[in-house]
């Protein structure tokens, strides 16, 4: 740090709870989403989707919707300059059809794959045209079990994959055969995960047109504009420069728009009709037609002494991807690192494989992988502590990774670790355990009385971890802009960063870390954002990145500019592009890898009570301790930890998406439900500890994703604790409870 950067005003705005920059728009209506916005002469544009799960178009007839009054225009595949999209690999036609530019462009993968789309002056014009549309197809073999798809003969979803594996990964650490000879406790497990709809209250939206400079312009919500601009470039075979792409509001994302889904398309009808276009989901379309979060099948096997060091671990793990790769390579990347949990264990076998189906596409939900590997870590080690006669909080304290131990990858973490403390201080503030003296350790109290004589009333504990920032060797990079305004004194201060604002508060984030980094009151500090022809790459708002990347860019950008400013430059401009140290991919054979740059830590403790004769389980309280470095705004942090124990609620117990050989079933909120306020946890404890990241702007970690990871393996645990039965397959229905309550002979006791 510079001596001049040293003489800077203390920090004044960083750790308070300042008001969000976005509040009083959002909250009086005034704010535009994608939506909300129209332009004079505007078309509107639908899709018309596949009608099978694994085919081959043979033909589509649009003549009939052509005929029709109002329809201007029905695009197919042969209108796609470049025909193929995708966040990591090129393996999904924009539109799927005869007359594409690229092999395997005419099969259908899955019910969300687009054929035509029709543009017409109205919007129920467009459907109408939409429904006019025949497609002929040839149908071809389905498979939508992954397992089964990675079985020789299965049908084959993209030749360059065979056996329908897009990726795998292995962990080797240590010698298993020493392992499990040192294992005097060894408990087996299988884990199960289902889809997840991102739900968020935006359905996906958006306008294109050609903007004043003759560029392709789409607005949209999104989560990263830059790639969002690159990826139809690539479709549209133009020069990024001649795309631009424009960020209005964006209601919520939770990764559900990291990939594709209505940009590419409303660049391509604007670009061919140079007409502005609209179009606008139904919350079916949304639920149809977008990712979901990845269903993961876990099978393994842990080991420990009877002393309470884990020694073994051995696991399995198969995700759905469905049929597109999407981010897939990097959630099971991420899974297989979790997998194992944040614990010293000497000898690990890991194999993870991302696997294609006739399915909806998996692509990037919060956590990214993490509670999936979590789910079945912590429920491991839940099992551990019941065969070993150990609490559950004093097994992890006896294996939690410290300052300086391996990781499954053999590597340390990066300095800065806090799992121990974030451990200890859950259990402490909970109030549901207390630390015994001597060898005893920690033990927990008993759960209070239920509320009524058919009710029983549990606790659970679990603990995790989660990368900040790209992984594996993945190029990380943030750019910023700070200018300084004014003449002897600064008057003002502006702050260009890409960074995508999905309802985080990361915006307000960025101007209080602005406004101490030069040195001005908040109020001083202007954002410019969300435009790809104003700003600079600044990478997506994923992986709990956004605070750390953008406010270690930002700060570079400060200091350049303060130097510009002691020159008497004016305005005083500086740019800077933050690069985190270097990550590397695994090693193909062993696994041996330095994934991560830094991480963010979690504990949480969790009081359900479950209802014997319905199977719904209640979730009483909720106790999250988490490390996020430094507390930025503190009471956006709590907002971000009570979103994620809430969605993970119903991850865990409510959301349930049906598919029967690739169709989904349930496509609206009254059939998939999730948690609405009646669900809510009765109370949710946000702990907020400030361990300092070393490289961390002001010290800050990401922590958006970590509140996440531990509530299913938690619940899980705290429902096994009020009736003695395991249950290892979420989302934990009723229906699924009253079974396997009753397949242990558990039943109510009626009056």
């Amino acid at each position: 740090m510079s001596e001049q950067s040293e003489q800077r005003p203390k920090t004044v705005t960083v750790g308070q709870s300042v008001h969000r920059l976005d509040a009083v728009g959002k909250v009086t209506g005034a704010t535009p989403y994608p939506g909300d916005i129209d332009l004079p002469d505007q078309l509107w544009m639908k899709i018309r989707y596949s009608d099978r799960v694994h085919a081959r178009i043979v033909s589509i007839d649009t003549s009939k919707a052509l005929a029709l009054p109002g329809v201007v225009a029905v695009l197919t595949a042969a209108d796609v300059p470049c025909n193929e999209y995708g966040l990591i690999i090129y393996d999904q036609p924009v539109l799927c059809g005869p007359g594409s530019d690229r092999p395997g462009a005419d099969i259908v993968r899955c019910r969300a794959d687009a054929v035509a789309l029709v543009i017409a002056e109205t919007e129920a014009i467009a459907a109408a045209g939409r429904d006019l549309i025949a497609v002929s197809y040839q149908d071809l073999p389905i498979v939508t079990d992954p397992e089964a798809a990675m079985e020789s003969g299965a049908p084959l979803l993209h030749e360059k994959y065979p056996e329908n594996i897009l990726c795998h990964y292995r962990i080797r650490k240590g010698d298993m055969t020493t392992g499990w000879a040192a294992a005097e406790v060894v408990v087996e497990g299988e884990f199960s995960t289902s889809w997840q709809e991102h739900a968020y209250l935006q359905p996906e939206a958006g306008l294109g047109y050609i903007d004043e400079q003759g560029r392709v312009a789409v607005i949209v919500a999104g989560q990263w504009v830059h790639e969002d601009q690159l990826q139809i470039a690539h479709a549209l075979n133009l020069p990024p420069e001649s795309v631009r792409v424009i960020y209005p509001a964006i209601g919520g994302a939770f990764g559900g728009r990291e990939d594709m889904s209505v940009q590419i398309i409303l660049a391509l009808a604007a670009w061919k009709l140079h007409r502005p276009v609209k179009i606008i989901w139904s919350r079916e379309e949304s639920i149809l037609a977008h990712h979901k979060r990845h269903p993961v099948r876990i099978r393994t096997k842990w080991g420990a002494t009877r002393a309470g060091k884990v020694v073994a671990v051995e696991a399995t793990v198969i995700g759905d991807g469905g049929a597109y790769a999407y981010t897939t390579s990097k959630v099971m990347g991420n899974a297989n690192l979790m997998a194992t949990g944040p614990y010293t264990i000497p000898n690990i076998h890991v194999d993870t494989y991302g696997v294609y189906t006739n399915n909806i596409p998996a692509g990037a939900f919060r956590g990214f992988g993490g509670p999936q590997g979590a789910f079945a870590a912590e429920g491991m080690m839940n099992r551990l502590a019941l065969a070993l006669g150990i609490d559950a909080v004093e097994l992890r304290s006896r294996n939690v990774l410290h300052e300086g131990d391996l990781l499954s990858v053999g590597t340390p973490l990066p300095p800065g670790v806090s799992i121990p403390q974030v451990v200890e201080t859950c259990a402490r503030e909970s109030g549901y355990w207390r630390k015994e003296s001597g060898d005893q350790g920690w033990r927990r109290i008993p759960a209070a009385p239920p509320s009524a004589p058919h009710k029983r009333r549990g606790i659970g504990f679990a603990c995790g971890f989660k990368n900040v920032g790209f992984s594996f060797g993945a190029p990380e990079k943030s750019w910023a802009t700070v200018e300084i305004h004014g003449n002897t004194r600064i008057d003002r201060v502006i702050v260009r960063h890409a960074g995508a604002e999905v309802g985080q508060g990361a915006h307000t984030a960025f101007a209080q870390m602005a406004a101490d980094a030069v040195g001005v009151p908040f109020h001083q500090v202007t954002l410019i954002s969300h435009d790809t022809a104003q700003t600079q790459d600044s990478g997506s708002a994923s992986a709990s990145r956004l605070t750390f990347m953008a406010g270690n860019a930002i700060r570079g950008a400060a200091e350049l500019a303060l130097k510009a400013w002691a020159n008497e430059e004016r305005p005083a401009i500086g740019t800077f592009m933050y690069r985190p140290p270097p990550t590397t991919p695994y090693d193909p054979q062993t696994g041996r890898a330095d994934p991560n740059f830094a991480y963010g830590y979690v504990a949480q403790a969790v009081e359900i009570e479950v209802d014997l004769e319905t199977g719904l389980i209640e979730v009483i309280r909720v106790v999250s301790a988490n490390d996020v470095g430094r507390a930025v705004n503190p009471e956006l942090i709590k907002g971000q930890i009570e979103g994620a124990v809430v969605q993970a609620q119903g991850y865990t117990i409510y959301e349930h998406l049906i598919s029967v050989d690739g169709v989904i079933k349930n496509p609206f909120l009254s059939t998939y439900l999730i948690p609405t306020v009646w669900d809510v946890p009765h109370e949710v404890k946000s702990v907020i500890l400030e361990y300092a990241d070393p490289i961390g702007p002001f010290g800050a970690r990401g922590m958006a994703e970590m509140p996440y990871l531990g509530i299913a393996p938690a619940i899980c645990a705290a429902l096994h604790d009020a009736t003695g039965v395991w249950i290892d397959s979420i989302p934990l229905t009723p229906d699924r409870v009253i079974i396997a309550l009753e397949s242990s002979g558990i039943r109510a006791i009626l009056p």
